[in-house]
């Protein structure tokens, strides 16, 4: 949704801007943008709570690499051809999944995590004035360390209460964050101190906790099942001993901090049957997954109440 094609231009002037002054020129052009999509999103989901990821993308995927498109930007940035291919070549990550997006895109540009708080609680406002119940939820990824988390809380928080008194419409938000790094897990009753909700992202999880990408593992998996090193794909199903573990760790040391802290999974995991039992039996209250995924989610979900049911003994079975 951010990255729809006619904002792409927009995008690209934020990401290869020399100064905050320029960068604040892009996402003023992106802001009404976002603000629409989360007015939509807020009017269908009339009365539910919404969950919004700040952005996280790896920069470089998104730059222009033709060179009329090189030339067409730098027109636009009043720079010359040579300069920004410059700028693309350092923005250049040898791992971006690692490198500079989730949360520490807000710490180095704290302009980006404004624009879209506001863009979130205008579209709030106005979805409110419009007679509807708006409950969003501001997700931080890539959290690793409680210190990120309260920084751009920080800036979520000042930006969010600008529009409220700015607009004199109270919007009940809430601010969270996405675990998905081994020692956001491990930290997490440090962390519960900053969120009022944990997101586990398990593709990231289990990526940076078995040391291998989802996105080659193809070319590795063969041979481990034909060892019979690996039962099956952990990229498409949770890895309950391992990668559960820490996400049980984090559940454990979360309430700890925070008894009503809000818990669930995103990504591929929250549609696979085995995986949601594993959230059912941890005590998360909800996943989150592709949309095809849904209806063998709620299916599995049920399962995995009834096999887990407290009442479930062989007496109850045999009534």
């Amino acid at each position: 949704m951010f990255f729809e094609p006619d904002r792409i231009p927009a995008i690209r002037e934020m990401i290869v801007s020399e100064t905050e002054e320029q960068r604040r020129k892009a996402l003023a052009k992106l802001l009404p943008m976002q603000r629409a999509d989360f007015e939509g999103i807020f009017k269908v989901m009339d009365g539910f709570p919404v969950t919004i990821r700040l952005l996280d993308p790896p920069l470089h995927e998104f730059l222009p690499q033709d060179e009329e498109d090189i030339k067409e930007l730098a027109a636009t940035m009043g720079m010359t051809y040579e300069k920004l291919v410059s700028i693309i070549e350092s923005l250049h990550e040898v791992n971006p999944m690692l490198g500079h997006r989730g949360c520490r895109l807000a710490v180095s540009y704290p302009e980006i995590a404004e624009m879209q708080t506001r863009a979130i609680i205008e579209a709030a406002v106005n979805i409110t004035k419009a007679g509807k119940t708006v409950k969003p939820e501001i997700m931080v990824p890539l959290v690793g360390d409680v210190k990120e988390l309260k920084y751009v809380k920080s800036v979520i928080v000042r930006t969010a209460e600008e529009v409220i008194k700015e607009t004199g419409v109270n919007i009940d938000y809430y601010v969270g964050t996405m675990i998905e790094i081994p020692r956001a897990a491990l930290t997490a009753d440090k962390i519960a101190q900053e969120a009022e909700f944990f997101s586990f992202g398990t593709n990231d999880l289990t990526q940076m906790t078995y040391g291998l990408s989802r996105d080659d593992a193809g070319k590795i998996l063969e041979d481990y099942y034909a060892r019979k090193i690996y039962e099956f794909d952990p990229t498409a199903r949770l890895d309950w001993e391992g990668v559960g573990k820490l996400v049980s760790i984090a559940v454990e040391l979360g309430k700890k901090t925070r008894p009503d802290i809000k818990l669930g999974i995103c990504g591929e995991h929250g549609g696979d049957p085995s995986s949601i039992e594993f959230c059912h039996i941890t005590g998360l209250s909800y996943v989150s997954c592709s949309p095809y995924r849904v209806p063998i989610a709620r299916l599995a979900a049920a399962q995995a109440y009834i096999k887990n049911r407290k009442d479930n003994s062989v007496e109850a079975g045999q009534r």
